[in-house]
C-alpha cells in the first residue's frame, strides 16, 4: 500500500511530550490517593526511633575511632 506523500509519518515531538507530562502528573496524583498516610503520632514515633539510632550509632563510631587513634599511638610510639 502506497503512502500518501503529503502525510505526516511523525507525531510533534512538543505535543507528545505535553501529552507524555499530562498523563504522567495525572498518574502521580491517582498514586498519592492511594497511599496509606502514617497518623502524627506514628510519624513522631519513628522519627524519634531514627534519630536516636543514629545517634547511638554515631557515637559507637566516635568510640571506635578514638580506641584505633589511641592504639595507632602506642604503635607509633607517640
Amino acid at each position: 500500500m502506497a503512502r500518501n506523500a503529503g502525510a505526516q509519518g511523525r507525531v510533534d515531538p512538543q505535543a507528545a511530550r505535553k501529552a507524555f507530562n499530562v498523563r504522567y502528573v495525572g498518574e502521580i496524583a491517582s498514586e498519592l490517593r492511594r497511599v496509606t498516610w502514617p497518623t502524627r503520632q506514628e510519624t513522631m514515633r519513628l522519627s524519634v526511633m531514627v534519630i536516636s539510632v543514629a545517634a547511638a550509632i554515631g557515637l559507637f563510631l566516635g568510640i571506635v575511632d578514638l580506641a584505633f587513634a589511641r592504639i595507632l599511638d602506642v604503635l607509633l610510639g607517640k
